[in-house]
């Protein structure tokens, strides 16, 4: 982000937005159109649109600029992101809950209302690579799976983290940047309450209705020593525990030591939590019995996949989000336009509206904070004159963050894990006609209500 404010996106034309674009389409087309190439060759892809934008680049503004722009992605950017992720994904991967579970709807439902619940205590990510692994496999003898994990995405990681700042990276931005740490709390609650019913109620429902389509047989009610529940690898929970103190650490604690790298500035609390990550990976592996990681099927191919793939995403972006905030001097004017009113006041729904969109198909953290700065970008002045705005930019961010599986970095990461574990998830284009068809109204419904 950092990057992207010293390039001068006023200058910038829409072609610099292709790689970038390309990128999407080659997440979205290819695995439907070439299966086979896009799963033995798709970080060749990846790499072939980075250098669409890094060669270019640097023809233009010069070889040490796109090498300072490749560190500055590098380091600052996609480092500590890729670290957190493997964290989590190898500390949730060595907790296993073991014992019979069965995948009714009522159970489904239970477990998705925890994963919300919990996502805003231990981050969207956190909870989602607690709980998906659980709840694959209590729904491994069923046919129907998918749609399991698509509201799945939509509530543990996505909506389920809108309420504090260790829910979802756009909020931790913002509580960086001066709002209360409990304000989201208290003025969207309301708004998650209602998505969050309204989403489990709807998934019971189908979830059902597709169960009585199986032609269940009731379940034998007499327990077996097999079908009691009990949690082993319990030790990644206090390393869970670490990894939640870490990232509250690099926001509150700031020395004031900074280490510079071709230009890019490494302050010494996020290397900390960096190297934190690193120790806390090898821990979990080290301290986690082998058969925990057998029963939980735990490899490293899904975090391979969301490696790579958010490698070109985070390279790629760069001028987007430069031309986004130059706001109405750049070529994205009329999207900045839009939320403001012609007496000059912003309007909240077109706030929600612009936010949400740009974050269900960008990164919704520098997305946040484009919309925060063009509303004032002064976290007192939100909080207290403006809190509709401010309010319609948080939810905008998270809660469409669900829109498609590149939202949100817990999203590509569950649907890698329920692929490896067999289940034919939705294509890309399919799994936002999942999005648009029940979440879209869902927003629409908000909008109505809470930013008129």
């Amino acid at each position: 982000m950092a990057q992207a404010a010293s390039i001068d996106g006023a200058s910038l034309g829409l072609p610099w937005a292709v790689p970038f674009s390309g990128m999407l389409l080659s997440i979205a087309l290819l695995p439907l159109l070439a299966p086979q190439f896009w799963h033995h060759h798709f970080g060749k892809v990846t790499a072939g649109w980075a250098l669409a934008f890094l060669l270019p680049f640097g023809l233009q503004f010069g070889w040490a600029t796109a090498l300072a722009g490749l560190v500055h992605a590098l380091l600052a950017e996609y480092l500590p992101f890729v670290l957190l992720l493997t964290a989590l994904f190898t500390v949730s991967g060595g907790i296993h809950l073991r014992g019979n579970l069965r995948g009714t709807p009522l159970l489904n439902t239970a477990m998705l209302a925890l994963g919300t619940l919990l996502a805003s205590v231990m981050g969207t990510t956190g909870a989602a690579m607690l709980l998906i692994r659980p709840l694959l496999r209590a729904n491994d003898d069923r046919r129907q799976r998918a749609h399991v994990v698509v509201f799945f995405i939509f509530l543990v990681a996505n909506i389920g983290g809108s309420l504090t700042p260790l829910g979802d990276p756009p909020l931790f931005l913002g509580f960086l940047k001066g709002v209360d740490f409990f304000w989201t709390l208290s003025h969207i609650w309301s708004e998650t309450l209602f998505l969050s019913l309204a989403l489990l109620a709807i998934f019971f429902l189908l979830d059902s209705w597709f169960y009585r389509q199986e032609g269940r047989r009731p379940f034998d009610p007499t327990p077996t020593d097999s079908d009691r529940l009990r949690i082993e690898g319990s030790a990644n929970f206090l390393l869970l525990a670490a990894v939640v103190a870490l990232v509250l650490m690099s926001g509150l604690w700031q020395p004031g030591v900074v280490f510079s790298v071709l230009g890019t500035e490494l302050a010494l609390q996020g290397l900390l939590r960096d190297l934190g990550f690193i120790a806390i990976t090898l821990l979990s592996l080290w301290r986690t019995p082998a058969r925990v990681h057998a029963a939980n099927q735990f490899g490293w191919a899904p975090m391979q996949e969301v490696a790579k793939l958010f490698a070109g995403i985070f390279l790629t972006i760069i001028p987007v989000i430069a031309m986004l905030q130059a706001g109405t001097a750049g070529p994205f004017a009329a999207v900045v336009r839009t939320v403001t009113g012609a007496d000059g006041q912003p309007i909240p729904a077109m706030y929600f509206w612009a936010t949400g969109l740009l974050s269900g198909f960008l990164d919704n953290a520098p997305t946040y904070l484009v919309f925060f700065n063009t509303a004032g970008g002064e976290a007192q002045s939100l909080m207290h004159q403006f809190p509709t705005t401010l309010a319609a930019i948080s939810g905008g961010a998270v809660f469409m963050g669900a829109l498609s599986y590149i939202g949100n970095a817990p999203n590509l990461m569950v649907k890698a894990i329920a692929e490896d574990r067999g289940v034919r998830m939705p294509s890309f284009f399919g799994y936002m006609a999942w999005s648009i068809g029940i979440l879209v109204p869902l927003f629409l419904v908000l909008t109505w209500f809470w930013h008129r």
